[in-house]
């Protein structure tokens, strides 16, 4: 059987290329709201970070969250996504452990 191809995106922070499945995506909505979408699906422009909180960190401190999204993120979002990342690394941790047993 022919092997599909793994779609790899690049942290927006680190540079390091990965599988899509490991990284987490931030997406700017149509309506102009910046969150975490761990299903990969919603509609908007995204940019992916690893599923460390120093590459959140350093993403923030060199504002390559904003180049990637084309968006001015407001600070309060950062710590709005701060929380909700440091809320979902626990999750998307385990579910990446999860699929790499299979």
């Amino acid at each position: 059987m022919k092997q599909r191809k793994v779609p790899l995106r690049k942290c927006v922070a680190c540079q390091e290329m990965m599988p899509k499945k490991e990284l987490i995506r931030i997406v700017k909505t149509p309506e102009d709201e910046v969150l975490i979408d761990l299903t990969g699906k919603k509609s908007g422009r995204g940019a992916y970070l690893c599923g460390k909180v120093s590459c959140f960190k350093l993403a923030q401190k060199n504002k390559s969250l904003d180049r990637a999204l084309k968006h001015h993120v407001k600070p309060e979002i950062y710590e709005q996504l701060a929380e909700d990342f440091i809320s979902v690394e626990d999750e998307f941790l385990a579910v990446k452990e999860s699929s790499g047993d299979e």
